[in-house]
């Protein structure tokens, strides 16, 4: 079991190295896409005569064509994606072996799986849409994340507590990992939203890379629909972790704060899709609302699981 564990240990580093290359090849990606001809955004001048002489009028045009082409560091970069991952879901699979367990039932454990699940969805989303643009923060927060992990909430292989001796651990958690994953990805997009509104509204002119992207009506779209994804496996992990309080304490809601916060992100995101399906929250608006969503999740993880005690106090720290 120990050479396991070390094993997976070496799987996580390694990992991280291949994905801090990848990180400085997808930023490349961006500095060369700066440096270049903006795709979707041209100033056309209309002149129109009149009885003194003549005016020229500038007018600017926006379209909501798709991103150029991969460029060499982006392709690069997405294959050490790749690689990073193979890695990554390896140490994954040797911590679960080693425990003779899903390798989910402490703060590391989930960090080490969580941040597997998010690149694995990142990487199979290119199968739907191109969404390589999003590399730089995906393997960027990738590894900040596995980094924490490692280095902060580290522990040895113990064996599990009672409460989490059920299958539904197996099913709430990894549930709640797929969700987190789909609103990390969906974060992305909202954050790419914003600054590509800025990009069309000249506020941003710096970023030049912007003009290369999606319009900021299909990434708010694309950004909606993976939301909503996320929404219906947390809606899940709501009602499955309400199923497992009721097996393990008897009940199916005590007002914990794990709960809580479980339910104020579902509330949170709940709203975030009532609003922009119903009320017209479009835009600036909706893209800050899933943001915040997303921070409500990193916040559960860290700051609840790490200050609060409670029946989920399983941090193993």
């Amino acid at each position: 079991m120990e050479n396991l564990v070390a094993l997976s240990l070496v799987a996580v580093y390694s990992a991280m190295g291949v994905y801090t290359i990848a990180f400085i090849l997808f930023t490349f990606d961006l500095a060369k896409r700066s440096a270049g001809r903006p795709a979707t955004a041209a100033v056309i001048g209309e002149s129109t005569a009149q009885q003194a002489g003549s005016v020229a009028t500038a007018v600017r045009v926006t379209t909501d064509a798709a991103p150029t082409g991969a460029t060499r560091y982006q392709r690069v970069a997405f294959a050490l994606a790749v690689l990073g991952w193979v890695l990554h879901f390896g140490a994954v699979a040797l911590r679960g072996i080693a425990a003779e367990r899903v390798p989910w039932a402490n703060m590391f454990e989930f960090g080490l799986t969580a941040t597997a699940m998010g690149m694995g969805v990142f990487l199979f989303a290119q199968f739907w849409k191109d969404l390589r643009f999003l590399g730089a923060y995906i393997t960027g927060f990738t590894l900040l994340s596995l980094g924490i992990v490692t280095v902060n909430f580290y522990v040895d292989v113990v064996p599990t507590p009672p409460p989490l001796q059920s299958a539904w651990l197996v099913i709430h958690v990894l549930v709640a990992t797929l969700a987190t994953a789909f609103f990390a990805i969906g974060a992305g997009l909202s954050v790419m939203q914003l600054l590509r509104t800025q990009r069309e509204m000249r506020k941003a002119e710096g970023l030049r890379f912007l003009d290369t992207l999606p319009g900021a009506s299909t990434l708010e779209s694309l950004a909606y629909r993976v939301n909503v994804v996320g929404f219906v496996f947390w809606t899940f992990t709501l009602i499955a972790g309400a199923i497992w309080a009721e097996r393990a304490w008897g009940r199916y809601w005590g007002w914990d704060t794990k709960e809580v916060w479980t339910f104020i992100i579902w509330t949170l995101f709940a709203g975030y899709i009532h609003a922009r399906a119903t009320r017209g929250w479009r835009g600036d608006r909706s893209a800050w609302l899933a943001i915040i969503g997303f921070s409500a999740v990193i916040f559960n993880y860290t700051i609840v699981n790490l200050f609060f005690k409670g029946l989920h106090s399983y941090s193993g720290l």
